[in-house]
């Protein structure tokens, strides 16, 4: 295949998901947090969504999952129910990594163009960037805001996932441009890190995952599997993270996840012939100057591209049937896997 078709393979393979924020920004108190059962596996069923990101509303006892085929954020039941929540075709094309920010009542939504979705088009692919934050019972929008106009450089880019803080404050990462965005509650956003090192390969994907950790971004890169770290007040301090242990584990590391137990778990996949099917586990005892790899354990599925909290304490990956969007026939069902 061409270089342009081989580059677009490998962006809807990676587009970020994935998991960022297990919910230390707001998550209910335990005495009021919602018992649900967790089931081993969730089959949704939805014609050709192809989710990339997922996130758990414990306050509604429910996913969140996005689209990269219509650009929308659907609920998703633990019996595999879908319901549609955010249709907004005049602003998103592709939805890409999402979160709930239980404390605000809001879900944040990372909104690209790489050419997979109904609603791309010449103007947008590969130079969109956005985040839209919207209520997370109705769906309501409560702000958008164009990263790509916020750069200012009239480059690629591609917005893929986001975390937030305490304050509410989002933090979104662009896989085609070498920056990590800061976005208010407000929606008012700026740079709050732009750096060479951190560009894509030629033809490739670079940030991707983000996770939160003791007042650091800790990010991954898909397509040379290193990781970084950005300590929020003070983001020229921008440093990679040598990690014992892991080889080329990390290569294709996508979507990531905070834990409550202070380690961050992720999911690698096979695309292109480079990488691997898998799900990891990092820790760090220094605030994530080092780290170090604990596990790497295949995954039951090909694919996965989110980590995401579910009920009960679960984990759970997801897997949206990427391989068959790819090859033009997107599959009307995904799946969420409990770890």
């Amino acid at each position: 295949m061409d270089r342009q078709n081989t580059s677009l393979r490998r962006t809807v393979a990676v587009t970020a998901a994935a998991a960022a924020l297990l919910g230390t920004a707001g998550a209910l108190p335990a005495a009021a947090a919602p018992t649900h059962r967790a089931p081993a596996v969730i089959e949704g069923h939805a014609p050709a969504l192809v989710p990339e990101g997922a996130t758990w509303d414990a306050a509604r006892g429910r996913f969140l999952v996005g689209s990269l085929r219509h650009g929308t954020v659907s609920t998703v039941r633990t019996d595999g129910t879908v319901r549609t929540l955010v249709d907004e075709p005049e602003t998103l094309v592709s939805v890409v990594g999402l979160h709930v920010d239980a404390a605000r009542g809001r879900v944040l939504v990372a909104n690209g163009d790489n050419g997979l979705g109904e609603r791309s088009s010449a103007a947008t692919r590969g130079r969109l960037a956005g985040l839209g934050a919207y209520d997370a019972g109705s769906g309501r929008r409560l702000f958008y805001v164009d990263l790509a106009a916020v750069a200012g450089d009239g480059g690629p880019h591609f917005a893929n996932d986001v975390a937030f803080g305490p304050d509410g404050t989002a933090y979104v990462t662009d896989s085609q441009a070498p920056i990590v965005y800061r976005i208010g509650v407000d929606g008012t956003a700026s740079v709050l890190v732009r750096d060479a090192r951190l560009a894509p390969l030629p033809g490739e994907v670079g940030l991707n995952g983000i996770v939160l950790r003791d007042g650091r971004l800790v990010i991954g890169k898909w397509d040379d599997g290193t990781l970084w770290q950005v300590p929020v007040r003070r983001p020229e301090a921008l440093s990679r993270i040598e990690v014992t242990g892991a080889g080329a584990a990390l290569l294709h590391l996508d979507g990531m996840l905070a834990r409550p137990d202070g380690s961050v778990v992720g999911v690698t996949n096979d695309f292109g012939g480079a990488g691997r099917d898998a799900m990891v586990e990092l820790r760090s005892d220094d605030q994530w100057r080092s780290a170090r790899l604990v596990s790497a354990r295949p995954t039951a599925e090909p694919l996965a591209t989110a980590v995401t909290p579910g009920p009960g304490g679960a984990v759970y990956q997801l897997f949206g049937r990427l391989g068959a969007a790819l090859a033009g026939a997107p599959s009307d069902t995904f799946t969420l896997r409990r770890v």
